[in-house]
């Protein structure tokens, strides 16, 4: 039994999503069976670049999986979510990994931090320990 300081906010831990975007839907599907693990979540994933921004605004994945011609994607995830690790199969400025092939995707993945938990407010989480 956990007990909690009055006034101590306290969130679940988060399981890590990741997201893989293809350039058609059979290569999508072929990419997320080699992503998928019970260690993580898939979100549905992307086809297209404006699918894709979308569901990373909404999901809001820790790591991105990006086969196909997704330069300008990947610099823009890039860029908005710096904390985001970027798995490409090609060599693309943005990128944090780069997989030769569907194989590696879960080891490049098992490798990323995953996310912390449980989340309290800072100073909330202070005067707690003081008293």
């Amino acid at each position: 039994m956990v007990l909690q300081a009055e006034g101590l906010a306290v969130a679940m831990c988060r399981a890590l999503k990741v997201m893989c975007v293809a350039s058609d839907a059979g290569a999508l599907a072929a990419l997320k069976r080699a992503a998928v693990a019970a260690e993580w979540e898939l979100t549905s994933g992307a086809t297209n670049e404006t699918d894709a921004i979308g569901e990373i605004d909404a999901e809001r994945p820790h790591i991105l999986v990006a086969f196909g011609p997704f330069e300008r994607l990947v610099a823009l995830a890039a860029e908005r979510f710096p904390g985001m690790r970027i798995i490409t199969d090609r060599d693309t400025p943005g990128a944090t990994e780069v997989a030769t092939s569907l194989d590696e995707i879960r080891g490049l993945v098992k490798g990323s931090p995953r996310p912390g938990g449980p989340i309290i407010e800072p100073d909330r989480a202070r005067s707690a320990l003081d008293q």
